[in-house]
């Protein structure tokens, strides 16, 4: 369905159900069920979330004031399949030895959005990043380069139950995070954002006491190590355009698709 995603992320048109079958090699009523099973709707249906107008409908109709959604409790229960998510901080100290000492085990993963690198310490998930647009290598160094002074051990097999939990929403979730006190206020603020909703960057500065900072919240957003999890991917810019990503904007396109269809879908089901 990575492939299916990626085809009619990368088609100038709509795709035919039968074409996207067809270059799926199933059938058209295999690959309907098959994707709908997976992404929540079907490919027509999906296919409709991913025009570039998106992004402004959700900006106009579910923009999401981070003041209210934390009063409301927007965040925790209403994010990302009722996922509860811990994270602690690294203390000062820690961050200046740049992970001496520290262990993280790491692995390549399928997601909905192309391969997923995880990397892990014993407190949580640590890094989440995602290839399919700058390729795995680069992808690696990038979160690597964060922790210089780390062991990195690659060991799929002990990090695959924390990666399946995180993006089923299982459970609980618990994050060890790395970063400089601004950009980890910014990060906090993106956790009040709920699945299905966005906001700005402009509202993010607010919302951290530094309203004529977007361009430093706008960084801060880029280096989010946990993509996905601390969704990044729901800040917008105030005319509705999506802004940059750090792992690819096809990346972001998608994210705000999926969730945008499966949120639509609950609603519906209510």
């Amino acid at each position: 369905m990575r492939r299916a995603i990626d085809l009619i992320d990368s088609a100038d048109g709509p795709l035919t159900l039968e074409g996207l079958a067809e270059r799926m090699d199933m059938s058209p009523a295999h690959f309907q069920r098959l994707f709908s099973a997976w992404v929540g709707i079907s490919p027509k249906r999906y296919q409709q979330y991913l025009q570039l107008g998106q992004a402004k409908r959700m900006l106009s109709e579910r923009m999401t004031t981070l003041a209210v959604a934390d009063e409301i409790g927007l965040s925790g229960s209403s994010r990302l399949h009722d996922l509860f998510v811990r994270w602690e901080a690294m203390s000062p100290g820690d961050f200046a030895r740049g992970g001496e000492g520290l262990v993280i085990e790491w692995d390549w993963f399928d997601s909905p959005f192309g391969a997923a690198l995880v990397m892990a310490t014993e407190r949580g998930i640590c890094g989440l990043a995602f290839g399919s647009e700058m390729g795995r290598d680069v992808a690696f160094d990038d979160l690597a380069k964060r922790w210089p002074k780390a062991q990195f051990v690659q060991s799929g097999e002990r990090i695959a139950p924390l990666f399946e939990a995180a993006m089923a929403g299982r459970g609980e979730t618990r994050l060890h995070m790395i970063g400089a006190p601004f950009q980890i206020k910014v990060w906090e603020a993106l956790l009040n954002i709920p699945e299905g909703h966005v906001t700005t960057y402009s509202e993010i500065a607010t919302r951290v006491g530094s309203p004529k900072a977007v361009r430093a919240v706008g960084t801060a957003v880029g280096r989010n190590p946990v993509s996905y999890l601390i969704p990044c991917h729901r800040a917008l810019r105030k005319s509705g355009e999506l802004g940059g990503y750090h792992w690819g904007l096809p990346v972001k396109r998608a994210m705000l698709a999926y969730e945008s269809a499966r949120t639509d879908a609950n609603i519906a089901e209510k």
